[in-house]
């Protein structure tokens, strides 16, 4: 099996303009990033796709693959792009959307996310469990919930589901509540048919691409993992990133 691993990456990000640039330890966000996705033993290539020619210049200068997009409206869009880009594109049988702003991605995520692909999987993803209760009723934290054979049925940023009969407080300890991680899997012609449909209600309500993709029948696995993302958003998580290494 073919896999192809893609990174967005962009460079006027809304709360931190020029992150993908930005200096952690004496490399690039964007860099480690990638570094870490070419550790991965299942891709078989990893490619940046920016919009902007300062990071295509500077992933060029430490030995990365990178291709040139337009300004794209959600990460999944630019992966298909760059996608449609590629020669020989028809080799690949799934392409994996890695988040470019998590610089200690881990590569065992991305490899044990391979292992639900098996051709009739359209879509994969991979969620965590939530250990306390200021995660739970983060908005920014999604939640997932999933049938007993791991497949997605709904994304939010509320708390769902809703234990009834219990205060919150005991949530945790009567139920496991999954954290969406923001990794995706795409069948190769899956990721060329879902840029194609458009907006649904569910997606402009909670403002989640995957939303979409359910909305209009498209079928998501999960793989359940210990790993947690840690992010950057905003300049004072580089302090974060800092401290972990």
């Amino acid at each position: 099996m073919k896999i192809l691993g893609i990174i967005p990456s962009r460079f006027e990000a809304e709360r931190f303009p020029g992150k993908p640039l930005v200096d952690i330890k004496g490399k690039t966000l964007i860099q480690r990033v990638y570094e870490q996705c070419i550790k991965s033993e299942k891709l078989s290539e990893v490619i940046v796709a920016t919009d902007d020619e300062r990071i295509l210049e500077h992933v060029k200068s430490f030995g990365g693959n990178a291709i040139l997009t337009g300004v794209q409206a959600s990460g999944t869009d630019r992966c298909a792009e760059a996608f449609l880009k590629i020669p020989g594109r028809e080799k690949y049988d799934y392409v994996i959307n890695i988040q470019g702003d998590e610089p200690l991605i881990n590569p065992i995520l991305i490899d044990k996310l391979t292992e639900l692909l098996d051709y009739k999987t359209e879509i994969a993803t991979a969620a965590s469990v939530i250990k306390n209760l200021e995660d739970l009723e983060n908005p920014n934290i999604v939640k997932v919930v999933m049938t007993m054979r791991k497949q997605a049925l709904y994304f939010s940023r509320g708390v769902i589901p809703y234990v009834r009969g219990l205060e919150k407080k005991d949530w945790l300890e009567n139920h496991d509540f999954y954290k969406h991680i923001g990794i995706y899997a795409y069948r190769s012609d899956v990721i060329e048919q879902i840029i194609k449909i458009p907006i649904n209600v569910l997606e402009k309500t909670e403002k989640l691409e995957q939303l979409r993709w359910l909305g209009y029948g498209y079928k998501i696995n999960v793989c359940i993992t210990e790993y947690n993302n840690v992010g950057v958003d905003v300049p004072e998580d580089v302090d974060e990133i800092l401290k972990l290494l």
